[in-house]
């Protein structure tokens, strides 16, 4: 059974930077994704690894400032967020599919952590 749980996340100042880990459990091959959810608005896709890493997507609105990477040694993905603005508000969440394809779509991840909630003021 796949299991993820999210920490990192915390309050900052526009500009600073957050690092956000994803411990999981019961993954193999799994491609793995970070999604971000503002209050009212829908969930989004930030970024997506693939299992070695060598593949990696990311949502233009955080091209250049985000940075996936995954330790399976470890069981951890994480998400380097640099430059942070307000619009990055939002609560996190870490998401595995039940396949190695890279999707963005909130409906192809069977598996969610219970997300971790970053602010960033101005």
């Amino acid at each position: 059974q796949v299991q993820l749980v999210e920490s990192g996340g915390g309050s900052v100042q526009a500009g600073a930077s957050l690092r956000l880990s994803c411990t999981a459990s019961g993954v193999r091959n799994n491609y793995m994704g970070w999604f971000r959810q503002a209050p009212g608005k829908e969930r989004e896709f930030v970024a997506g690894i693939s299992w070695s890493g060598g593949r990696t997507a990311y949502a233009d609105s955080v091209k250049g400032r985000f940075t996936i990477s995954r330790d399976n040694g470890q069981n951890t993905v994480y998400l380097q967020m640099n430059s942070l603005k307000p619009e990055d508000t939002a609560v996190y969440y870490c998401a595995a599919r039940d396949g190695t394809l890279a999707r963005v779509g909130t409906s192809s991840y069977a598996y969610w952590g219970q997300g971790t909630q970053v602010t960033v003021s101005s």
